[in-house]
């Protein structure tokens, strides 16, 4: 009796979830995928469902703590230690107005039930914070990715439970064929194949910092701030920093903007002055997939088909559910 297949089409971080755990469930799974880069590249990897939430997205607060046990709990198995690079998150305001603003989200969390470790001696934490910063709130449990490094440990493990590659798909029929069930997992370009979709490109900056030899050491968590209103977050690599991440319509221009980079920097140097003597190694900017009202779109359209896509800036943090919820819709049509 042959095993049932399954096609997924996008190779990012979602798609790659999901054919990873098809595969560990035993099914035969082939992955179309493009070589073109795609919003996984430019991540900044952070786990974050407590730093990133904000009241009015209780929901999407309560998938994101499911997914992060699911982090915690078994994702990570079979996959290198290093793609962990950080393993708490301290969040900041700059002014009074951002003091304000974090302590409204840290209030939230803990009428939500989901406390945060409030501190007003941010700098015993992370020396690295410029003077005068002292207001925010911790989350011990908060991970970040290399999103690289991890995209390609998914690749290495799918290929070891012998998925297969195969070339990226322009209609869905194509994907269908000779396979039981396609997974739609292909971030933006997902309404191309499906129609009605909504899901849309939202354009982000990413820049990446290299430690250079005398500069101040690396921080050694996720350090996420309010700038007069605008958010940044600073994460750690196993080399430097990553600094996110703005967010805009653009359509799908991808060309970093010299405002956008501009802005980046000026609010990192503003919490961090230490990075200021750090090499600037890449400025790039992505698309994330987003939806209306910022949930993803993760569930079955017809008898043969699923979709998981509209993860916007939650798709690293919401892989593993995304595999699970996926899976499940497949068991039960199994069974």
């Amino acid at each position: 009796m042959s095993k049932e297949s399954l096609a997924v089409i996008g190779g990012g971080v979602i798609g790659l979830a999901v054919a990873r755990r098809a595969a560990l469930d035993g099914l035969s799974v082939r992955v179309h995928r493009t070589r073109h880069l795609g919003a996984s590249w430019v991540a900044g990897g952070m786990l974050a469902p407590h730093s990133e939430g904000w009241p009015g997205e209780e929901r999407l607060l309560q998938l994101g703590l499911e997914s992060l046990r699911l982090w915690h709990g078994g994702f990570l198995d079979g996959l290198p230690d290093d793609v962990v690079t950080a393993r708490e998150s301290l969040v900041v305001g700059v002014d009074r107005a951002d003091a304000a603003d974090l302590r409204t989200v840290a209030d939230w969390l803990s009428a939500q039930g989901h406390p945060v470790a409030v501190t007003t001696t941010a700098r015993d934490t992370e020396p690295l914070l410029a003077q005068g910063i002292r207001h925010g709130f911790i989350a011990p449990d908060e991970l970040a990715v290399d999103n690289r490094k991890l995209v390609a440990a998914l690749e290495a493990h799918c290929e070891q439970l012998g998925v297969r590659w195969a070339a990226p798909v322009e209609q869905l029929d194509d994907a269908r064929d000779g396979v039981d069930t396609v997974v739609i997992a292909n971030g933006i370009d997902a309404p191309a194949l499906w129609p009605g979709l909504a899901v849309r490109p939202v354009k982000g900056e990413v820049l990446r910092l290299r430690w250079r030899r005398g500069c101040m050491p690396l921080p050694q968590r996720v350090v996420r701030a309010r700038v007069h209103g605008r958010s940044v977050y600073l994460v750690p690599r196993a080399d430097g920093v990553v600094i996110g991440a703005t967010q805009y319509e653009h359509g799908r221009d991808t060309a970093p903007a010299v405002s956008g980079v501009r802005e980046l920097l000026d609010d990192a140097c503003e919490v961090m002055p230490a990075l200021g003597e750090y090499e600037l190694a890449e400025c790039a900017a992505g698309l994330r997939p987003m939806t209306p009202d910022n949930m993803p779109i993760v569930g079955r359209l017809d008898g043969r088909t699923l979709v998981a896509t509209g993860h916007g800036r939650s798709g690293f943090l919401l892989a593993p559910w995304t595999a699970e919820h996926i899976a499940a819709e497949l068991m039960g049509a199994r069974a």
